[in-house]
């Protein structure tokens, strides 16, 4: 076969002679090769690779595999391949003349098992050794679902692997796993197979002319942009991709993912850090492109549930019926429409972006099908004469703005647009050009002749482009493991915080009208328009889960909600009680626990609580591991991550527990415990904290003061080292007696982990020694549980 793909190539001007001259043969293997997105988009990819890279020196095979047997998917791809095309400016004759040879360079197999496998490599390397050809490398392209890619890997890595001196790339499509810990254990099991330099995670936004063009962009367009790309000159961002086609056909999808899984966790995220990232000195460099992501995903504030609006289309629910063979009465609470703000406080070390609200919009049955990234410009002019008299490119009253846009709407084709009165941008004019104002729609109000406006000289379909950067090996267009874990990271909470909100129901395509219009509130989004209320009808049930929620817990006040709403509350408390104190006594000395529940609350602080009296507040710290306060495990980073970095808090008031002396952690000898009660005595009115804020172990352990230790529970002294069960297994507290000197104790449990416990302590009396939280008693009296649903009721 090879013999007959060399002799065609040479008449189309690819090699100079079949031996010697090669620069070595590429096997694409395409899996799930007769499957709905590669009939669409990845053989027409390949097809255009290969007409692209026919005269590169390469020689190519393309190998279509799935489960099916040979003959009958032999058919089903042959079936594809005879509807292949070339693009308008190809000549006929070549056209045909390269279609004709990568039908001859294609052919079926079915990979099922090990053996077929082997069988496969074998053929490879059987035709290569008959035609003297040396091996450049081998593309595995995966269109399979994920749940296969682990087999799959297994396979490729044991029996078909290319030889020493050739590369391997496999591509891996969406989706990457369904929240953090999920993509973490696929991204661990493919890593066993694969070196990261080999894998390639395909997010096809990525291969879009206006999305990828929107860094290149930035870097050649320097001289204008860094005067305003911050938050002095941005009113706000949007990243946004309308649908009008509905889940119809996807529902078994949609149900395991929704919207914010399809869309904003990979599409419309990657739009967002190329707006959002510091721009790297070498914008090719796929290594610095990823280290300012990933620098990026870490100035993201944690987005809660205020942080979005959902809704479902109405016919959703019967479609899943239909197609889900659901019960009738079956009710989905899957999103179809969402919007997030990526950060209303958005903030990076640089605070280039402190207040800008990043609004990411995507939904199914919209009324239009579009989609674009728009960064919009403060206007602080005023005009008295009619801006219709003016010139756009004179006219400091027209709206300002920059859009990418990635295709359909208006213009149906990708674009870029920047407003007249802001400059004439740098565009490359080998691959952009400035298309003529004619009598085209309007965008976003303004006609065209209001925007400078580039489209592609050749329009290139997406996957056509990341399949050529696949071939060149070019990394900057795909998902390293890094970013996206970076991605799980900052949706999973929002995901988990939406997982029982019912979403908003809404018509579908025009009718919706203002329905799903929504608002910037007080640092999340709300819905403009309130919802329709729906009487219960004769007949109609109560909901079954509901319980009645005491309002004392071990004799002291109980406060209990949904996680979300019981942080806001208690955010709101601690606040109140810190305006008190301040009011009583100039000063409010807080005293905070560690680890993962609190975070929450000082998010919640940082982000909505701008009365707080963060100048007048002494933070303390209740317990903290013995750790470097650089360590990711330290109690003082995570609270200054979450919250003292984003609140102007005077140094001076700021008390980390002193673990770390000498070059030494938690020596007896230095005095570290001791320090830190001076400190107290000098500074604490009678070493009574303001507030203490507690957590309450799964073991029943508060702060660092552990079951059937007897340190600390009693007497002096009021700071101690004490010793876990689990590591780090040093750590420094607080004593029990110092925080029962406390005016205030606030106690925070969350999560169904701690419903167990939960129900022991309603049960127990005061027994400190067994379980030390049960000792918390304070003398004022003024202890408050906050619980939420889950570790209340399970």
């Amino acid at each position: 076969m090879l013999g007959r793909v060399l002799c065609t190539v040479l008449l189309v001007g690819a090699l100079p002679s079949p031996a010697g001259a090669s620069q070595g043969h590429i096997s694409v293997i395409l899996l799930g090769a007769t499957g709905d997105l590669a009939k669409k988009y990845l053989w027409q990819g390949l097809f255009q690779l290969y007409m692209d890279q026919v005269s590169s020196g390469h020689s190519f095979t393309f190998h279509g595999a799935a489960l099916a047997a040979q003959e009958v998917g032999q058919r089903l791809m042959f079936d594809v391949l005879k509807e292949l095309s070339c693009p308008p400016d190809e000549a006929p004759n070549r056209c045909a003349v390269l279609k004709d040879q990568f039908l001859k360079l294609s052919q079926y197999h079915q990979l099922k098992t090990a053996e077929n496998y082997t069988a496969l490599n074998r053929e490879i390397e059987t035709l290569l050794g008959q035609e003297g050809l040396k091996e450049a490398g081998r593309i595995f392209y995966f269109s399979v679902p994920p749940f296969a890619y682990t087999e799959i890997a297994r396979h490729i890595n044991s029996s078909c692997r290319p030889p020493a001196g050739a590369w391997l790339r496999v591509v891996l499509e969406k989706p990457f796993g369904h929240d953090l810990d999920s993509a973490q254990q696929l991204a661990a099991q493919l890593a066993g197979f694969f070196r990261e330099e080999e894998m390639f995670r395909v997010d096809h936004y990525l291969g879009k002319q206006a999305v990828a063009h929107i860094l290149p962009f930035r870097d050649q367009n320097r001289q204008f942009l860094d005067p305003i790309w911050n938050r002095h000159h941005v009113e706000r961002v949007e990243v946004v991709l309308k649908e009008t086609v509905d889940a119809k056909g996807r529902t078994s999808f949609y149900e395991q993912y929704g919207v914010i899984r399809d869309v904003l966790q990979n599409h419309l995220t990657e739009a967002l850090m190329f707006l959002l990232m510091e721009l790297p000195a070498n914008v090719s460099s796929a290594q610095e492109v990823v280290q300012h992501k990933l620098q990026a995903f870490q100035s993201l504030w944690g987005l809660e549930r205020s942080s979005a609006v959902l809704g479902q289309y109405q016919a959703y629910d019967s479609q899943v019926q239909e197609e889900l063979q659901e019960a009738p009465g079956y009710v989905s609470t899957t999103p179809t429409f969402a919007v997030c703000v990526a950060g209303v406080l958005v903030r990076s070390s640089s605070l280039r972006w402190d207040g800008v609200p990043f609004l990411l919009t995507s939904g199914k049955a919209l009324d239009e099908r579009v989609g674009y990234a728009r960064v919009l410009f403060k206007n602080k002019a005023y005009c008295p004469q009619s801006g219709t008299l003016r010139d756009a490119g004179h006219s400091h009253c027209k709206p300002k703005q920059i859009v990418f846009y990635f295709g359909h709407g208006a213009l149906h084709s990708p674009a870029v647009l920047v407003s007249r009165n802001l400059f004439q941008p740098v565009m490359p004019r080998d691959s952009w050009r400035e298309a003529e104002a004619g009598s085209e729609p309007h965008v976003f109000g303004q006609p065209l002749s209001d925007f400078h406006v580039y489209r592609p000289v050749r329009e290139r379909d997406a996957y056509s482009v990341l399949i050529s950067n696949i071939y060149h090996g070019r990394k900057d267009s795909f998902i390293t493991t890094d970013t996206l874990l970076a991605s799980w990271a900052f949706w999973t909470p929002l995901l988990d915080s939406t997982a029982r909100q019912p979403p908003r129901l809404y018509p579908g395509g025009v009718d919706n009208q203002q329905l799903l219009d929504f608002e910037m509130v007080s640092g999340g989004v709300a819905f403009s328009v309130p919802e329709p209320a729906e009487v219960l009808s004769p007949g109609g049930q109560m909901p079954r889960d509901f319980r009645a929620i005491q309002s004392k817990f071990r004799q002291s006040p109980l406060v209990s909600a949904w996680a979300e709403e019981l942080i806001s509350q208690l955010a709101c408390d601690l606040e109140e009680a810190a305006l008190s104190s301040v009011a009583r006594s100039g000063q409010f000395h807080l005293a905070l626990s560690g680890g993962s529940s609190p975070a929450g609350l000082f998010q919640r602080l940082a982000r909505h609580h701008f009365a707080f009296p963060w100048q007048h507040t002494h933070v303390w710290l209740v317990d903290e591991r013995c750790v470097p306060l650089t360590d990711s495990q330290s109690n003082f980073l995570g609270l200054h991550r979450h919250l003292l970095r984003h609140v102007r808090l005077p140094y001076f008031n700021i008390h980390p527990m002193p673990v770390h002396l000498k070059r030494r952690l938690c020596v007896e000898e230095d005095g570290g415990a001791q320090l830190y009660a001076d400190d107290i005595v000098a500074l604490v009115a009678n070493s009574s904290f303001d507030l203490v804020l507690l957590g309450v172990g799964t073991d029943g352990h508060t702060a660092s003061l552990f079951p059937h230790s007897p340190n600390g529970l009693e007497g002096a002294p009021t700071v101690l080292l004490t010793e876990s069960p689990v590591k780090p297994h040093q750590r420094m507290s607080l004593s029990l007696p110092l925080i029962n000197r406390a005016r205030q104790v606030f106690v925070l449990v969350l999560g169904k982990g701690k419903h167990d416990i939960t129900t022991l302590l309603s049960r127990v009396g005061h027994e400190p020694r067994k379980w030390p939280i049960s000792g918390v008693s304070p003398s004022s009296g003024q202890l408050v549980w906050y619980v939420d649903y889950e570790a209340l009721l399970g």
